[in-house]
């Protein structure tokens, strides 16, 4: 494809926006993922154009073709990051710039076009632009979730020549609503997300598609969230169903699983070991088994559990529940770790603390 220069964003009016009134109301409990702002940002690309046709328009139903390549074959990719009000009452994103590399990515694995990074953090930063009223104020943020799908009305199974790229955005609370200070969760020894070779490292609908079963069995179980284990040995700890996981030793170093292909590369999992080193943590990246884990809870070498994401930040484990028995993490609760890392990361992402990384990207 020859070389073309970026699209120019237009803008489309709103008949009928949101009034303060109504969206005041709405801010006052979101929720997670149920309630929307009033705008959203598309630009399609072809293999003759390139990226094109791009729009700040109201938010609406995507019209589509029954032959969409998408629903046929499930080229589909998205990512999840949030911006938040900071402490000078300005607003802000989060390393947004990591997002539009994992985006292409996961574009890569998945023979998908390539969205530019400048471009994908200009779409992003021209819904905020427009629908900047709807970051809630406090310890709420706006969560956006940025996407793409092949469009191209045809049944061969090829990767698709055309695309669409779309920008949502939600106003949203906790992920978690729990009493408790810490999640519980359920070790999948049936189901597993990823294999050597698969799509575990790209961030694609079908991974998450393949997750629910899992997720409906740990939530039978009476568990917050699902923990999947290798796809070989079904022996290995790997990630949550949507959030990577850290384990804090009684020597006080940090294990996570490593990447491997497997994984998904989240950016929280990355923010929290540069932050955990700073704070002289030793963070090793290397394989940690179930039999382990259960062990080494019962010893108390094992501290502290938490998972980590853009949507729960961080959130401590303090139950395990499995096919062969159940364990506790220490007594249950959430750790002192834990809640020292998230609020410097929550610190850095609010602007109530020094960004010393340049993490924090102002719109």
């Amino acid at each position: 494809m020859t070389s073309v220069p970026a699209p120019t964003f237009q803008h489309l009016p709103h008949p009928a926006p949101t009034s303060a009134e109504r969206r005041a109301a709405l801010l006052a409990d979101p929720g997670f993922g149920r309630v929307f702002t009033d705008h959203m940002v598309t630009i399609r690309y072809s293999q003759a154009e390139g990226w094109h046709d791009a729009k700040v328009l109201p938010r609406g139903p995507i019209p589509m073709d029954p032959a969409s390549s998408v629903l046929h074959y499930a080229q589909e990719i998205f990512e999840g990051m949030k911006a938040y009000r900071t402490a000078d009452g300005g607003a802000a994103l989060f390393r947004p710039e990591e997002n539009a590399r994992r985006f292409q990515a996961s574009a890569r694995r998945m023979a998908m076009a390539e969205l530019p990074e400048a471009l994908f953090v200009e779409a992003v930063e021209q819904l905020i632009a427009v629908d900047r009223d709807w970051i809630p104020e406090g310890e709420g943020s706006l969560y956006l979730r940025p996407f793409m799908f092949a469009t191209e009305v045809f049944l061969g199974v090829k990767p698709a020549s055309e695309y669409l790229f779309v920008v949502l955005a939600s106003p949203v609370g906790a992920y978690f609503k729990t009493k408790a200070s810490a999640i519980s969760v359920w070790v999948s020894e049936t189901y597993t997300r990823a294999a050597l070779g698969g799509t575990g490292a790209a961030k694609c609908g079908g991974n998450y598609a393949a997750s629910l079963l899992a997720q409906s069995e740990a939530i039978a179980h009476g568990c917050d969230q699902v923990v999947f284990l290798d796809a070989i040995e079904r022996r290995w700890i790997e990630e949550l169903g949507g959030m990577n996981v850290f384990f804090l030793m009684d020597d006080g170093a940090l294990i996570t699983p490593p990447l491997g292909g497997t994984i998904l590369p989240g950016i929280t999992r990355a923010s929290i070991i540069t932050l955990a080193r700073d704070q002289g943590i030793v963070v090793r990246e290397e394989p940690y088994s179930l039999e382990a884990w259960r062990a080494d809870a019962a010893s108390g070498r094992l501290r502290e559990v938490f998972a980590c994401g853009t949507a729960a930040v961080l959130i401590g484990i303090g139950t395990v529940r499995t096919a062969s028995g159940d364990f506790t993490i220490a007594n249950g609760a959430e750790g002192e770790t834990t809640e020292r890392l998230r609020n410097a990361l929550i610190g850095i992402q609010r602007g109530r603390a020094a960004d010393p990384y340049g993490w924090v990207h102002p719109v």
